[in-house]
């Protein structure tokens, strides 16, 4: 298979500074013909014999200033130089700009053509932006790797272009392994191992890889290392969490103690309405049909829900992250149905939906005698949640075509 050409350009006082862009997979890379980097001395456009690219800044001031003349001729040249019409998207690394994050990264890795500016002393005349974005009618990113200051614009453009290049097609070997990596859903990626399993690190001293990684249980795993960058998020970059993701699984000590559980009221139906859609795109994907319920009903359907039905909203920091509903059986008072059995999305395999469930059945009147509730034919996993927790199918169609009804005996 063929895969598109992106062309780079960086413009620097300090061309070798890129040599390591011929090394390992972006080096690669461009021997195979998937980068076109192109590297220009900004000093060849300068004039006088001293070929000087800076000045003192206007206004006083510690350090030196880049000229604009140098910069305005060495981007000029830069854009001519594609197809009549194609412009470069021109990227300046400082410390003033937007902070580069992987889904910039993606951003970038969507152009053909990039090109580089690598700022150096107190910065860039500032007219050489406007230049750039009006003249050259070019688009222009200032864009900054952290929270601090770097000598140059070079040690950036490198991490730039190693964090853009392998996002492209053809780049990684194994495209799998861009899916589970740190920041490509805004979690940190989790822990990993190999060979051994049992690894004696000094004398007398073993370290295991952790049990669930050697069980063969592939949904054990998953939701493992789900938790495992939950944590390792909320421990390094908290930043980057919602309060609520950063709430312990339902499964510790407590339930739901670590979360506000409290009986929904119409204010609460726009949310619910939303969380309802997040929840059931994928029961409707599993089912091959999106004509249910949850997916089709309107607001005033879910208001209206409010008063047949009891319902408790689940929330962390102030967000609605689950919700569930019972009420009796209109046909039968000894029967406790229980309803929208929803978590949100990023904090499902935590253990909240079986709160919620065990939370449901707890509040049940006395008399009553049965559990009931009903799911997808073909929504696998809430089945085995539901067997698990000592539910049992009914045999026949349930409440609604193509779902189960199951139901589980009061015990005491």
């Amino acid at each position: 298979m063929t895969h598109p050409t992106m062309r780079l350009d960086v413009v620097s006082i300090f061309p070798d500074y890129l040599a390591p862009l011929d090394l390992s997979l972006i080096g690669k890379a461009r021997r195979d013909g998937l980068l076109d980097l192109r590297v220009h001395d900004l000093r060849d456009f300068a004039h006088d014999r001293h070929k000087s690219v800076d000045d003192t800044p206007y206004g006083g001031g510690a350090g030196m200033v880049m000229k604009p003349q140098p910069w305005a001729e060495a981007l000029a040249a830069v854009a001519g130089s594609g197809a009549e019409g194609a412009r470069p998207r021109l990227v300046v690394p400082g410390p003033g700009g937007a902070p580069f994050t992987q889904a910039m990264a993606r951003e970038l890795a969507a152009e053909p053509w990039l090109a580089f500016a690598c700022g150096r002393y107190e910065g860039i005349d500032e007219r050489v932006y406007e230049y750039a974005a009006q003249d050259l009618g070019l688009e222009v990113s200032v864009v900054s790797l952290g929270d601090y200051v770097l000598n140059g614009g070079e040690v950036a453009v490198l991490a730039i272009v190693e964090a853009v290049a392998r996002l492209l097609p053809g780049v990684i070997g194994n495209a799998e392994s861009l899916v589970e990596e740190s920041h490509e859903d805004g979690l940190l990626e989790y822990p990993v191992f190999t060979k051994p399993a049992s690894w004696e690190s000094a004398p007398g001293v073993t370290r295991d890889v952790p049990t669930v990684l050697l069980s063969g249980d592939h949904g054990a795993i998953a939701r493992w290392r789900h938790q495992q960058r939950l944590e390792r998020t909320a421990a390094r970059r908290p930043d980057l969490l919602h309060g609520s993701q950063a709430a312990p699984g339902s499964s510790a000590s407590g339930a739901l103690a670590s979360f506000d559980v409290a009986l929904a009221t119409p204010a609460d139906a726009p949310e619910l309405l939303t969380l309802s859609r997040a929840c059931w795109v994928t029961e409707g994907r599993a089912n091959a049909s999106f004509d249910i319920p949850p997916l089709v009903e309107s607001l005033e359907d879910v208001v209206a829900g409010l008063g047949e039905w009891q319902t408790w909203t689940v929330r962390s920091e102030g967000r609605l992250v689950g919700s569930v509903r019972a009420r009796r059986d209109p046909t039968d008072e000894t029967t406790w149905q229980v309803g929208r059995l929803m978590v949100a999305p990023d904090l499902q395999g935590r253990g909240l939906g079986r709160a919620l469930l065990a939370h449901a059945e707890a509040v049940a009147p006395a008399d009553v005698s049965t559990y009931w509730i009903n799911t997808g034919r073909a929504s696998e996993r809430n089945l085995r949640t539901y067997r698990r927790a000592g539910y049992r199918a009914v045999p026949g169609e349930g409440a609604y075509p193509g779902t189960v009804d199951l139901t589980k005996r009061r015990r005491g």
